[in-house]
């Protein structure tokens, strides 16, 4: 679901090479048992044939043939591993089977394997790597989710691939990012992690509905709908990049946000609870570019039908050209600790600012730290909340090295040098720096070194 947000009129008025066995012998342990060293099987459109044994002379030549001719538990099996090899495999579809070691599926080394899509559904173990995952691979293009992690799989990882609907989207229309565009993921089963994959030219970028997922040091580049998406309890959002949005308000109805979330109870929409997510060390940016064509103007991170509970919200870089920059309506147990968030133009909407809200039934937000900030603006209320240690920005040359390209490290001579609290502040830094580095924690997402 997704609507547009309405303002309250106040604030709309004042806003604030190593050695491996190879194929075609026994592969490891089936069930859910296994070893790590099992064998090695590959798949080439080349030059595999569908009467090879899968070695690495005589390949299996696409990974759908490999799946269509049921090889994955029988003649691969946990712990083993797929090399696809350079040329187009078709789509991955994979139904059942669990592994308590991981079948691997991953680019052989110096390969580009080219997919239209992959596809997960009723299983548990696999090992997704370094694939170009596009409609545009196919003889004919169609829109689609390009990874579909379905409700019925668990531990899934897809790691270091390539996801996008065409490689150049610079002559879209309007109309083709939104009708033409397809989305990124869609992870709807349990303890699942996407990491250091690229989305590109998407309509969706990273969705999430199941629980327990992590998803890590991804880069979503060009969407025109949300780059990141939680909805499941306990997901873990961190280190990721979001970045250029496009088509705004007037000609789509869908509002960007850079990060997204609501909850779901018995009543509908905005009656239940998402509990535990962590939001750590993220960057959004609006725009790069601000001559992009069909520039859209983006809710960074947008909240707005709770509860949320039990929240961490640290590290995060925001910039973008809207008064939502870390927004929360109706959350509990939670804290907002060392983010930065800045406007990356002088025209409304914006200045972006923090804001903890009161749910959209009224019900105030409770228990709550706001702590160790840099923003162009607040807006805090509710109750038993604590704020201290934050900065509202009116200049931005004397604290960030070069905000005009969004560098936001902190300058020599910061006024956020040394000026923060320890208490609930996290350990390292947006890069990963130890905090603190000098005689005391530093505001913001960037510890100065």
């Amino acid at each position: 679901m997704k609507t547009m947000h309405i303002l309250p009129a106040f604030l709309m008025l004042a806003p604030p090479g190593s050695c491996e066995p190879t194929g075609g012998g026994t592969g490891g342990a089936g069930g859910s048992g296994g070893t790590s060293s099992g064998a090695t099987f590959y798949a080439d459109p080349v030059n595999g044939s569908t009467s090879g044994d899968g070695s690495s002379a005589r390949p299996w030549r696409t990974i759908q043939e490999v799946v269509s001719a049921g090889h994955l538990g029988t003649r691969v099996r946990a712990g083993d591993r797929i090399l696809l090899r350079t040329g187009y495999h078709g789509e991955l579809t994979i139904t059942g089977g669990s592994y308590g070691v991981p079948i691997t599926i991953a680019a052989d080394s110096g390969h580009t394997p080219r997919l239209r899509r992959v596809q997960i559904g009723g299983a548990n173990g696999f090992l997704i790597r370094g694939l170009s995952i596009s409609p545009a691979h196919a003889p004919t293009y169609a829109k689609t989710t390009l990874v579909n992690v379905q409700a019925s799989s668990s531990n899934v990882t897809i790691e270091n691939c390539q996801l996008f609907s065409v490689a150049n989207a610079s002559t879209w229309t309007a109309d083709d990012w939104i009708n033409l565009a397809s989305s990124g993921a869609q992870v709807s089963g349990t303890r699942v992690t996407l990491r250091g994959n690229t989305v590109r030219n998407v309509r969706f970028g990273i969705s999430v509905d199941g629980d327990n997922a992590l998803i890590d040091k991804n880069t979503v580049d060009g969407f025109s709908a949300d780059g990141l998406r939680g909805l499941g309890d306990f997901g873990t959002f961190q280190y990721n990049t979001v970045k250029n949005c496009y088509v705004d308000g007037d000609l789509d109805s869908n509002h960007d946000d850079g990060f997204q979330s609501w909850s779901v109870g018995a009543s509908g929409v905005g009656t239940g609870e998402v509990r535990g997510v962590v939001l750590r060390g993220n960057t959004f940016i609006n725009t790069e570019n601000p001559s992009q064509p069909l520039r859209a103007s983006m809710q960074a991170i947008g909240c707005f039908d709770g509860f949320f509970v039990d929240w961490v919200v640290e590290n995060n870089v925001v910039v973008t050209n809207h008064w939502h920059g870390i927004s929360l309506y109706g959350v509990r147990n939670s804290r907002i600790v060392n983010n930065t968030v800045i406007d990356n133009d002088s025209t409304s909407p914006g200045p972006p600012w923090i804001m903890v809200n009161a749910h959209k039934d009224g019900t105030a937000s409770s228990n709550v730290v706001v702590r160790n900030n840099l923003a162009t603006d607040y807006s805090i209320a509710g109750t038993n909340i604590t704020q201290d240690h934050n900065v509202e920005l009116t200049t931005l040359t004397s604290y960030f090295v070069n905000p005009a390209t969004f560098d936001l490290h902190l300058r020599s001579g910061s006024p956020a040098i040394n000026a923060g609290s320890a208490e609930l502040a996290p350990g390292t830094d947006r890069d990963g720096v130890a905090r603190p580095q000098g005689g005391a924690f530093d505001l913001g997402a960037y510890e100065f070194r």
